[in-house]
């Protein structure tokens, strides 16, 4: 059984934001495509698991660190593994490493559902096999947990178009951080240190989803909505401090 995997990189430029910083989405992008690989190692594709056992995995919950920038062309090492799961639930952790420095930290929860059935499987109908490392120690809230006395406010609106799809036709999870940071002040994104999201219910093609938020200190509270009424994702995002 394989424990820890890792996959080595260099960061593209294209990767960059404004500020010349690895947007936060890419971040998930490099650490989902190592933990693809790392399933891959184990003897079935994610397409193959879908098309040939009729299973998928679906994120619910994720937690994204952040200690260090980075920039476009230089060398990082991706780590995943995962972690003891809960019932029905799969967890997995990622670290992001330029040399032997630490730049980047998440871990996720994880639920493996019937492409046909619609219902919640074990993991182990998958056929794959790890050995699970301990979970990572993270300061960014595990739970996304709005104040009670927190006065939300619209502020956009977004709708689900081509460039968000995954192939079960909703918004990929991996485009979240960047949608969220389109609502934020740029100067508050350049202080970025990490985010809690929680997944509630598919964003599908052609939906407006409505962005609900407020600031508290150095956080910022966000909720989106379709127009069904229906919470599609609530996230708390955590800023440095303006003198770090």
């Amino acid at each position: 059984m394989i424990m820890k995997y890792s996959d080595s990189y260099e960061t593209r430029w294209h990767d960059t934001d404004a500020n010349r910083q690895l947007r936060p989405s890419q971040l998930l992008v490099y650490m989902q495509e190592t933990s693809n690989h790392h399933t891959a190692s184990v003897g079935m594709q994610l397409d193959d698991l879908r098309d040939e056992k009729h299973l998928a995995f679906i994120l619910s919950r994720l937690r994204l660190q952040i200690y260090r920038p980075l920039r476009a062309f230089e060398p990082i090492e991706v780590q995943t593994f995962t972690n003891p799961g809960r019932g029905l639930s799969s967890l997995r952790s990622f670290r992001i490493l330029r040399g032997e420095e630490v730049v980047a930290e998440a871990d996720s929860v994880w639920a493996l559902i019937g492409t046909e059935d619609r219902k919640f499987h074990r993991i182990e109908e998958t056929g794959y096999e790890f050995e699970d490392e301990p979970p990572l120690e993270l300061s960014i809230p595990a739970r996304v947990r709005f104040p009670a006395d927190l006065p939300l406010e619209i502020v956009g609106q977004r709708r689900i178009v081509y460039s968000d799809l995954d192939y079960n036709m909703h918004m990929n999870n991996t485009r979240y951080p960047d949608m969220l940071c389109d609502f934020l002040p740029l100067e508050d994104v350049n202080r970025l240190r990490g985010m809690s999201l929680s997944y509630l219910h598919e964003a599908a093609y052609g939906d407006t989803i409505t962005v609900l938020g407020a600031k508290r200190e150095d956080s910022y509270f966000i909720r989106t909505v379709n127009e069904a009424g229906t919470v599609c994702l609530e996230a708390q995002i955590l800023l440095r401090a303006e003198n770090e």
